[in-house]
């Protein structure tokens, strides 16, 4: 039975039948809540929509989750442009709270804490986007080519699944998770290593091994992606109910937000330069 790497849709499983120190910690810690959600063994199946209940299409899945990345991006801009930055470690905290709360407690996953979870994260990744770009003329519009970048791979992973160019199998489910624990390993000594030691490891400053580090850290998120759709797909085809079309858009969110704070980081290093 395959599984996502990603801990939102783990708990579903098939049915019955640069160089900133406070940015760099708090974009760790998604990773970090994706390895530790991931390690759990308990599972929740979904089961199936009951008589009178409507079953799950892709519809319900693509209106939610665009709501819900909507939602992200409207916090973020707003948050980006009203300088309200002292929101963001507050708004980070909320949001990881949040996200350990919907993977543990997949049945809560409704449309206010859901959308409460998106508006966190907006106003964090708008507020660390806000801040970088005032910091220096260097990083101008990093934020826009951050967004179009993460759009872009979504949508390209997308393609890459509904043609059968990446096969979800579980020896790719096995390799993926394999990646994630180990990137999330490796950030997690950096971080330790940057108290005793300036730079920590090296993986996380606008330098070559920094570079590729990020590049790994964007591909396995990309990938992720592969998974998650994967998950949406069977939870459509198994008739799960309409309702966990918002913990599929939760899953994917969770995604999508590693995805950007990675992104972001790498643009970061190279405007540096």
């Amino acid at each position: 039975m395959r599984t996502s790497s990603n801990p939102a849709f783990r708990n579903l499983p098939t049915g019955q039948g640069g160089g900133y120190a406070t940015f760099d910690r708090r974009g760790g810690a998604i990773g970090g809540a994706a390895a530790y959600g991931d390690a759990q063994a308990a599972q929740v199946g979904y089961g199936r929509a009951e008589i009178g209940e409507r079953p799950l299409t892709m519809d319900d899945v693509v209106t939610k989750t665009a709501l819900t990345a909507g939602v992200a991006l409207v916090t973020g801009v707003l948050t980006a442009i009203s300088g309200l930055f002292g929101l963001v470690l507050p708004a980070f905290i909320v949001g990881i709270v949040l996200s350990f709360v919907l993977i543990f407690k997949p049945q809560w996953a409704k449309a206010p804490l859901v959308l409460l979870y998106s508006a966190a994260m907006g106003v964090a990744l708008g507020g660390i986007t806000g801040a970088l770009e005032l910091s220096g003329t260097q990083f101008q519009g990093i934020g826009l080519q951050a967004v179009i970048g993460t759009a872009g791979v979504f949508v390209g992973m997308l393609v890459v699944y509904k043609t059968g160019a990446v096969r979800v199998t579980p020896k790719f489910t096995k390799w993926l998770m394999g990646a994630l624990i180990g990137v999330t390993v490796l950030a997690v000594f950096n971080l330790i290593f940057s108290f005793f030691i300036p730079g920590g490891l090296g993986v996380r400053e606008p330098s070559l091994i920094g570079y590729l580090f990020s590049i790994v850290c964007i591909g396995v998120a990309a990938f992720s992606l592969l998974l998650d759709f994967d998950m949406a797909d069977r939870a459509v085809r198994d008739g799960a109910p309409a309702k966990f079309a918002w913990y599929i858009a939760f899953g994917l969110m969770t995604t999508l937000v590693w995805l950007y704070i990675e992104i972001l980081r790498l643009l970061s290093y190279l405007r540096q330069d």
